[in-house]
């Protein structure tokens, strides 16, 4: 078995994890800690909302997924969806194409912006 081929079924098999784990996201989210940044300093921190995001994914509510945490529902959705495709293509023997070995750097100030923008919006909404 190839390297990309065992990279696919490894995100497959992730995935599938992930939507298993759904089913119990309520029981898990209640031993969650409280997010500290959050009660320390009384602001979101920039991920805060990613535990609220998940839970409403998973009973398929992407809009209050969205309005918890814009930045996580799409990286959940990315991962599970990516993962999904990713491991059917792995179980065809189809290949994967990785992405460039070191991100370019309109790449990083791109991904660094969708941060900034994603916590000034959970400032903003007071999540």
């Amino acid at each position: 078995m190839t390297a990309r081929r065992q990279l696919g079924m490894l995100w497959g098999a992730v995935a599938v994890a992930l939507v298993g784990l759904g089913l119990w996201a309520r029981e898990l989210a209640a031993v969650m800690p409280a997010c500290p940044f959050k009660s320390w300093f009384e602001l979101p921190c920039a991920t805060c909302g990613t535990t609220r995001a998940a839970l409403a994914l998973a009973q398929l509510d992407l809009g209050t997924a969205l309005s918890v945490n814009p930045l996580a529902t799409l990286a959940w959705v990315g991962l599970v969806g990516g993962g999904i495709v990713a491991g059917a293509l792995s179980a065809f023997d189809r290949s994967l194409s990785f992405p460039a070995p070191r991100p370019t750097m309109s790449f990083r100030v791109l991904v660094a912006l969708a941060v900034i923008a994603n916590w000034a919006y959970l400032i903003a909404a007071g999540t």
